[in-house]
């Protein structure tokens, strides 16, 4: 059915005048005879009755034009929940936790009311999550994603570097560095549990170990973070990862020490995954604020070459 001759219909309905209708619409009186006609041949009744003061719904046209109405609001609907503006900007930061969440949070911060919703696809990975920006479900995501596996469509920007950090217990043998080399970190049990294979989390880690002959694993069950923390404070021997701009909280009496890299910096990157032409202007103020605040960039850092730029 011809959402413009329903719209039509509506108007001479409101109005009771072709002309009144035609002028409304901004189309010619006769344009406006033409819709009514054709829509009460696809329907096969007759919509509107002539009368010498103007024009009025038939029985059919009153039964018709509850419904069109609804169409027509239908229509108005999903028209603005797809124009740039009209609806919150949905940013997948995968994890609460890490820097895409506090990036996002700061920037909601700086611009208070800003219609912004925060998601996390964390069962997602980033080849899966591409394809969520793709088709519409979010506005944006922050992914490692390899430059082979950017869909057409997609745009990306490498837009926050996250510099990693040893986390130790006191009774490890780093605790007392003020900062540490990836060489440094050989021949320890470097342990990031909830690794899944397959994801860009799996790959970057392997990536690491690979090039500067590390041990990092993901075996055993994972029960939190907090657990991680527990684990960490009563072991010599054990360590993880963390993201420079990674929020985690542990009881005083744990005395975590979250120790640098440098030379080189490894630096996890999270590249900003959004629609091309995507015009929603909270995504562009968002985009703009990154880059403003993000810090200077360290001179050495680490990437895996497979990442999108």
């Amino acid at each position: 059915m011809d959402v413009e001759a329903l719209r039509t219909f509506v108007a001479v309905a409101g109005s009771g005048q072709f002309q009144a209708a035609a002028d409304e619409l901004g189309i010619s009186q006769q344009a406006v005879s033409k819709r009514i006609a054709a829509l009460e041949r696809q329907l096969g009744a007759t919509l509107l009755v002539r009368t010498p003061r103007g024009s009025r719904p038939s029985t059919d046209g009153q039964v018709l034009l509850p419904h069109a109405k609804r169409v027509l609001a239908a229509v108005e609907q999903a028209e603005q929940a797809v124009r740039p503006g009209s609806r919150p900007l949905r940013v997948d930061v995968l994890n609460r936790r890490i820097s895409p969440a506090q990036a996002v949070y700061r920037f909601y911060r700086s611009r208070p009311g800003t219609d912004l919703d925060a998601v996390t696809l964390s069962e997602e990975n980033a080849a899966q999550a591409a394809q969520a920006v793709l088709e519409g479900s979010v506005d944006a995501s922050f992914r490692a994603l390899p430059a082979d596996q950017v869909p057409a469509g997609i745009s990306t920007e490498r837009i926050l570097d996250a510099p990693l950090e040893l986390l130790v217990g006191p009774g490890h043998p780093l605790a007392g560095a003020p900062r540490a080399t990836p060489a440094d970190l050989a021949g320890h049990r470097i342990w990031v549990p909830g690794i899944r294979p397959g994801t860009e989390w799996a790959a970057f880690y392997q990536a690491l170990s690979e090039t500067f002959g590390l041990s990092i694993d993901a075996l055993g069950p994972h029960f939190g973070d907090e657990a991680l923390m527990d684990a960490l404070a009563d072991s010599a021997s054990l360590a993880t990862l963390v993201g420079s701009g990674d929020r985690y909280l542990w009881p005083q009496a744990h005395d975590l020490r979250r120790i640098p890299l440098h030379d080189p910096t490894p630096v996890y990157p999270h590249v900003l995954l959004f629609r091309s032409g995507d015009r929603h202007p909270v995504l562009t103020a968002l985009r703009e604020h990154l880059r403003s605040t993000r810090p200077r960039t360290p001179h050495d850092v680490w990437v895996p070459d497979w990442v999108a730029r």
